[in-house]
């Protein structure tokens, strides 16, 4: 069963290797200002938490909610929820972004961190979801299409084409 939950700093060595490890694709697991060099990690934590309550936001930043996917004790993905949108959000990022860790892919762990995701936005009063995946990513695609997302449209994003679909969450 996995379970979405606040990072701790008990899971600083896990979470450095999940963000080394995504890095790889192109991508980053840690959010909210993370700076592998941070020697720091309680002060990463507290923006999370500081994110999470919408204080001392970093510029460009909103309000969100930043958990990650444990399943049998070990940590296997992330969310970060956004309460609320703006421009670049609007046009590329959405409301939830998900991850889950190159050795746990293809296990049904993104579906699952989406289906809990959806209920937490519910639960913040989002009704109508924005999510955002490469036109490439297929996996997420189907993802996206199996909880109901609807393909508003494509927008070019550096270079990367990618597709906007709206969830409706009420």
């Amino acid at each position: 069963m996995m379970i979405l939950r606040l990072p701790t700093l008990a899971d600083e060595k896990v979470l450095r290797l999940a963000d080394s490890e995504l890095e790889l694709d192109g991508s980053n697991f840690l959010l909210d200002g993370f700076q592998e060099s941070e020697a720091d990690f309680q002060e990463y934590l507290d923006r999370v938490h500081s994110s999470l309550v919408g204080e001392n936001l970093l510029p460009g930043r909103v309000p969100s909610t930043f958990l990650v996917a444990v399943v049998d004790g070990e940590i296997v993905g992330r969310t970060s929820i956004r309460h609320e949108l703006n421009e670049w959000l609007t046009n590329f990022g959405g409301h939830i972004g998900y991850a889950v860790r190159p050795g746990f892919r293809r296990r049904g762990y993104a579906t699952e961190i989406l289906s809990q995701s959806l209920v937490i936005a519910s639960n913040l009063g989002i009704a109508n979801i924005l999510m955002t995946s490469n036109d490439d990513n297929v996996a997420s695609i189907r993802i996206i299409e199996k909880h109901g997302g609807v393909l508003e449209n494509k927008v070019d994003q550096d270079g990367v084409l990618l597709r906007r679909y709206w969830i409706n969450n009420s």
